[in-house]
């Protein structure tokens, strides 16, 4: 249903067109930063994902010689005594009002392994350290790809936002704008015609009474 055509009604749509392009172009610019940012954390999962495939490798290489030197016992010995992971601290980044989880140790300072270190040998604090690094790439990598997921729906909201904008919302209002500037157009004309009309009546009329 097309609104009354009025100047008012005029007025506001094209107040409304303008915060519509405006709008839309906001948009677009965010759409472009969450994009980037997602390809910068796309390289960087990338590449924390071979780190943590390399770390992963190591750690099974250094475990295989550390069951090879110091045995199943002392190892099943020294894991009873393993310190429990460092707790995880989750904070967010604002990347254009989009909460991306910042992940990592909340103590940097690994705690100490559990084990009488007098007991076991140096094949044992060898594995630890090794898992200890793979445990350190695993939470890199979440970091990474927890954000990426954070930024991909975003970007799907923001997408659809700048299609309905684009394809939807300003292409009626500018259909709205000229119908009511062609009405107002053609009540001016009929305005302007029925006052020559009576003007003519009124010529008319003060002749015929000379």
């Amino acid at each position: 249903m097309e609104p009354s055509p009025t100047r008012m009604n005029l007025i506001k749509t094209k107040h409304r067109i303008k915060l519509a392009n405006k709008g839309y172009s906001i948009l677009k610019k965010k759409r472009e930063v969450l994009v980037i940012e997602f390809l910068k954390l796309l390289k960087d999962s990338t590449h924390d994902r071979g780190h943590m495939q390399e770390r992963l490798e190591d750690a099974y290489k250094t475990l295989s010689r550390g069951l090879a030197y110091a045995g199943d016992f002392e190892l099943g010995y020294a894991s009873t005594y393993i310190a429990e992971p460092k707790p995880i601290a989750i904070e967010l980044k604002n990347i254009m009002g989009v909460g991306v989880p910042e992940i990592g140790h909340a103590e940097r300072d690994a705690p100490g392994a559990g084990y009488s270190l007098l007991s076991t040998s140096a094949a044992v604090d060898d594995i630890n350290a090794s898992f200890t690094e793979v445990l350190d790439a695993v939470i890199d990598l979440a970091k990474r790809e927890q954000g990426m997921k954070r930024l991909v729906v975003e970007v799907e909201k923001v997408k659809r936002r700048v299609n309905a904008l684009d394809y939807i919302l300003i292409p009626r209002m500018n259909r709205r704008s000229k119908y009511i500037s062609m009405r107002l157009e053609e009540m001016d004309r009929d305005t302007f015609s029925g006052l020559k009309h009576i003007k003519r009546k009124l010529q008319r009329a003060y002749v015929g009474n000379a």
